[in-house]
């Protein structure tokens, strides 16, 4: 698979004769290794190797109720007490990440009252903080550790 924007880390891949899938430490079994795939994997091994978020605080292609709506995501991290903290929403290296991209998956994020949202495509990372007092957003420079995010959360 393509290089990506982080730093090595280990993963358990096999073949199962005609696909190649990796092993996901949060859904604790393996999965299909697509580029997509690919990304999710690196963010997850950053998340709870260099910014100690607990593996059980994460929720991986899960769906929330919100309004009485449906809403799935690539990766929430919770409070202990439940709430979502940070929604990461992954794309395929291929994908480029523009402005709009940006701005309607930030929005779409808002409604779950998260105070961080991450897109990324494995190459480039766009962090930010969610002001819901000027209903925007401001990014900042790099993702918060586990700590930091539940203190704001």
């Amino acid at each position: 698979m393509q290089a990506l924007n982080f730093p090595a880390f280990q993963f358990r891949i096999t073949d199962d004769g005609s696909r190649k899938m990796i092993f996901d430490r949060v859904r604790k079994k393996f999965v299909l290794l697509t580029p997509e795939e690919w990304v999710r994997q690196h963010i997850i091994s950053y998340l709870v190797e260099l910014k100690s978020v607990p593996a059980s605080m994460i929720g991986v292609e899960k769906q929330l109720l919100v309004n009485g709506l449906v809403k799935r995501f690539d990766i929430a991290v919770f409070a202990r007490e439940g709430n979502p903290v940070l929604l990461v929403e992954c794309k395929a290296p291929a994908i480029k990440i523009e402005e709009i991209t940006f701005d309607q998956a930030a929005r779409y994020n808002m409604q779950l009252k998260v105070n961080y949202f991450l897109i990324t495509n494995g190459l480039d990372h766009f962090c930010c903080r969610i002001d819901y007092s000027l209903g925007a957003y401001v990014f900042i420079e790099e993702i918060p550790s586990y700590s930091d995010l539940v203190k704001s959360g």
